[in-house]
């Protein structure tokens, strides 16, 4: 419970990778701020006061569309004034689109870019004050191998990553001597939501069925041939929000399989 009295807020954490990350912390004892877009709010609502159960720690959930700076900031205030303190951000909301550069939609590259890049910076430039007042931060990016290598048909998505990867640069350094960690997860395959529309796809291309899409999908760029597990990336960022990892910053750290790596 290393981070009991902890404030936590995780953004895109109704489902898949920050749902993990949102009851590692949990596990750890920090009082989290959920977020995500859901049907209903009472969706989100209910989602918070299962993770409060099994871990014994105050949650909350906050709707904020994290393509809207106004309702991000709202967030990171809303979360300041329930808890008294941001301690830990984690910046994980992302979405996906595909498409050869000279085709792809002008409004999905504005989206991406907002969500998966922008997103970051505002919710980094509403907390990064709380944390400096307190003399103790940690803030974790969720990127992606694709902040470090790209791949095809992903104009907009490898932008914003490689992006993630140099804002986490320069938040670290301006912090480094205030007690505040800025570090980037890049995770290559993750069985989660966002990318069951590619194994589809590459599914209905090939004639094959979901389950050797998946193989065919990972094998592709992972080594270890295997998908990286959502509860992995969670241990992660709890290690990364230990003392053990106060002198780590500014890194970005594969989580990948080996796929960086060749």
């Amino acid at each position: 419970m290393h981070l009991a009295g902890k404030a936590a807020v995780v953004t895109g954490s109704t489902s898949g990778i920050g749902l993990a990350v949102a009851n590692a912390l949990a596990a750890q004892g920090a009082k989290v701020l959920i977020n995500g877009l859901v049907a209903k709010p009472e969706e989100g609502e209910a989602i918070a006061a299962e993770m409060a159960r099994r871990h014994g720690v105050e949650v909350r959930f906050h709707g904020a569309d994290m393509a809207r700076p106004e309702q991000i900031a709202e967030m990171i205030a809303a979360a300041a004034e329930a808890f008294g303190s941001v301690d830990i951000l984690v910046n994980n909301a992302g979405i996906q689109h595909t498409a050869p550069t000279e085709a792809f939609p002008i409004e999905r590259w504005d989206a991406i870019i907002a969500v998966n890049l922008s997103a970051a910076f505002h919710a980094t430039r509403a907390a990064l004050p709380y944390m400096q007042q307190r003399g103790w931060g940690r803030i974790i990016n969720t990127a992606s191998v694709h902040g470090l290598v790209a791949s095809v048909h992903k104009a907009a998505y490898v932008a914003a990553k490689h992006g993630i990867i140099g804002l986490t640069k320069v938040v670290a350094l301006e912090n480094a001597d205030r007690g505040i960690t800025c570090n980037a997860i890049c995770p290559g395959w993750v069985n989660t939501p966002l990318i069951q529309q590619q194994i589809v796809d590459l599914a209905a291309r090939d004639g094959v069925d979901i389950d050797e899409a998946s193989r065919r999908l990972v094998g592709a760029k992972q080594p270890s041939k295997g998908f990286v597990q959502p509860e992995q990336i969670g241990a992660l960022v709890s290690f990364l929000c230990s003392d053990a990892a106060s002198q780590l910053t500014g890194a970005s750290l594969p989580v990948d399989g080996g796929w960086t790596a060749q």
